[in-house]
């Protein structure tokens, strides 16, 4: 069976704590291809984006982007290109503003 590329998952956090995007289901690969972060606000909104290979501590120690600012009704493509090896591994993210950004990842998954 063919593997395609297909959304992971999509969060519009409602406030500023950090949140799983997406966890990696157990037995699965997963290629983590591209993240869109979408400010839909008229004002530059700071986002963050963690991977975490062995749980959720979404912090300095994960970060892939941190307080990187989103313009005003523009939306950042980040190019991943990341394999998730273990079972506990996810994606992580926050915004300084709620209801400001739409984060929404794309991969592949191998059950």
């Amino acid at each position: 069976m063919p593997v395609g590329i297909k959304m992971l998952g999509q969060l519009r956090p409602a406030d500023t704590t950090a949140a799983t995007l997406y966890t990696k289901a157990q037995d699965s690969k997963v290629w983590l291809d591209q993240l869109f972060v979408c400010n839909t606000t008229a004002g530059a909104i700071a986002c963050r984006v963690c991977v975490d290979e062995d749980g959720s501590t979404y912090d300095e120690t994960t970060a892939l982007y941190w307080d990187k600012s989103v313009g005003a009704n523009d939306t950042l493509v980040v190019d991943l290109h990341a394999y998730l090896e273990t079972d506990t591994g996810s994606v992580g993210v926050r915004t300084a503003t709620g209801d400001a950004l739409n984060f929404t990842l794309f991969g592949e998954e191998l059950f």
